[in-house]
């Protein structure tokens, strides 16, 4: 299928552009540009050097795709915004490409990224996540599948976010949230599982009540976090839930909010 391209917009001859796009009036596509099939970018679309966009996305207007990072150590070096398929990217957001730390910012497949969030530089975000309104996501975070944050949430550079969590609008962290759990409040905490979330996803009853029960170990018990590994470890049925919980408990840099 051919693509449609507004005669108002600007294509710069070196962009690599698939099949079947529709490219609205006022968008600007740099060079050094692909573009897979099916997307629909709207009017006023800016995207930029580095950017590498799969199929099926739709991009409504003011969105700024693979700008250059908002980052001082940042030196021209070749780099990319990466960003999946089936994709919905509201008004306003930016998606910056990456720096030296890690050449690139990724966004995956089945988001949905709403109007005037920020996506910085070297950011590693996976799929089916929601992201709210004017939410600021810094530099070099990494998102798991299936986390939801809501409106204005802020979080701080070098931070995780696990799986399926659900964090409060108007939060802002400068720690790592595990997954399974709603964080919210001021500072923000650990507010329980996101249950909502787990039985939409078809989490089993069961597979519910082992993760809830890890989590009592980790934040009820009273023990250090060494010693809450272990209790979880012992008492705790494994899977690759629990494994997971364990593993990004483990490896965490900043620490798990309280």
């Amino acid at each position: 299928m051919a693509n449609q391209i507004s005669p108002l917009a600007f294509v710069d001859p070196q962009a690599k552009i698939g099949d079947g796009n529709e490219i609205g009036p006022f968008c600007f596509i740099d060079k050094n540009v692909v573009i897979g099939d099916g997307n629909k970018f709207m009017n006023s679309v800016t995207v930029l050097s580095g950017a590498r966009i799969g199929s099926g996305n739709t991009v409504f207007p003011g969105a700024v795709l693979g700008a250059i990072p908002q980052d001082l150590k940042f030196q021209g070096e070749e780099t990319t915004a990466e960003i999946g398929d089936n994709n919905k990217i509201r008004e306003n957001v930016t998606i910056n490409r990456g720096t030296a730390a890690k050449q690139r910012t990724v966004v995956g497949s089945d988001n949905l990224l709403m109007e005037g969030a920020h996506i910085a530089h070297d950011v590693l975000m996976g799929n089916g996540c929601i992201i709210g309104n004017s939410t600021k996501i810094a530099g070099e975070v990494v998102i798991d599948d299936f986390a939801i944050l809501s409106a204005n949430v802020l979080v701080h550079q070098f931070c995780r976010i696990g799986s399926y969590v659900m964090v409060g609008g108007g939060s802002r962290t400068g720690q790592d949230i595990p997954p399974f759990i709603m964080a919210a409040r001021e500072p923000i905490m650990y507010c329980g599982l996101n249950l909502v979330g787990l039985r939409r996803r078809g989490f089993s009853a069961e597979l519910i009540g082992n993760i809830h029960a890890a989590y009592r170990i980790l934040y009820n018990s009273g023990k250090l976090r060494d010693e809450c590994i272990e209790d979880i470890v012992q008492n705790v049925p494994m899977s690759k839930e629990i494994e997971y919980i364990l593993d990004f408990i483990k490896t965490s840099k900043r620490g798990i909010i309280k």
